[in-house]
């Protein structure tokens, strides 16, 4: 389908892009636009201006503070994939950035976009909810913070800009992820990512529910281990079973099971992980 009309701005400074977003309903921010583009040729989404901020530098970039890893929101999944820091201290992020589509759409796809894009399943939300990060927030009211889990719960809260993705240092425990791909499309039928902390695992999955989420009830029924497929698998058999929906052609029976697997696989690899 052709591009249905609008605007397009590419403004210089976060400052210039917010006062954008915030006078002309119906503008949208671009990203990499691997989700919003194809989304607008598909009439699935509307736009009456393009706000493109990748060219801003203020917005990229991979770094430590204080409390942990800093990732601009610019930043290409490519640069995730391959950072030092993050594969060293956060390997869940650096795997589902890597996990993401191909070098193409990786080279151009960025953490906000991937991280904005709740009305699918994508990579980045689920290894960030089980990392336990927030997303940084610009917007009139001036930064913010709002939890991983809530983002892909709620979306972007409007008028707002993602300005970066802010993930807590590891506390000595390893961390995994593992997908599942759709063939055609690389979007997952179902992802899981783990974190182990001193208090027991955090458990995420994607693709087999509704949206991205963090299963306490698995991580209370697991607890400190032993993580074995049996004990995972029974741990996901005792979830409601609407919690996993049905899509791609596949059960929500199915799914649910896979995402057992996929999760006793990501915590056999974080317990194995190098301190």
């Amino acid at each position: 389908m052709i591009l249905t009309e609008f605007d397009y701005v590419r403004p210089v400074g976060l400052d210039e892009a917010l006062t954008l977003l915030a006078g002309r309903p119906g503008a949208r921010v671009l990203a990499g636009g691997q989700s919003l583009l194809p989304g607008l040729r598909t009439g699935e989404e509307r736009a009456s201006l393009l706000i493109d901020v990748r060219r801003l530098e203020e917005l990229r970039g991979i770094g430590r503070t204080p409390t942990g890893i800093r990732i601009g929101s610019m930043t290409t999944l490519a640069e995730l994939a391959a950072d030092p820091l993050l594969l060293a201290e956060a390997p869940e992020i650096a795997a589902a950035a890597r996990a993401n589509g191909d070098p193409q759409v990786r080279n151009l796809g960025t953490a906000g976009g991937n991280l904005a894009a709740t009305g699918r399943a994508t990579d980045l939300p689920v290894a960030a909810i089980a990392a336990g990060a927030t997303a940084e927030l610009a917007g009139p009211g001036g930064v913010s913070t709002i939890s991983a889990e809530e983002l892909a719960a709620s979306g972007v809260p409007a008028g707002t800009v993602i300005t970066a993705l802010l993930v807590p240092a590891a506390a000595g425990g390893g961390a995994a992820f593992e997908k599942t791909a759709d063939r055609a499309t690389r979007y997952p039928v179902c992802a899981a990512a783990v974190r182990i902390t001193p208090d027991g695992p955090r458990i995420a999955v994607t693709g087999a529910t509704a949206r991205a989420l963090r299963l306490r009830g698995v991580e209370e029924r697991i607890g400190g281990g032993p993580y074995t497929t049996e004990n995972v698998l029974a741990a996901f058999r005792a979830e409601p079973r609407e919690l996993f929906v049905p899509g791609r052609g596949t059960s929500a029976e199915y799914l649910g099971h896979l995402a057992g697997v996929l999760t006793a696989r990501a915590l056999t690899r974080a317990v194995q992980a190098p301190a």
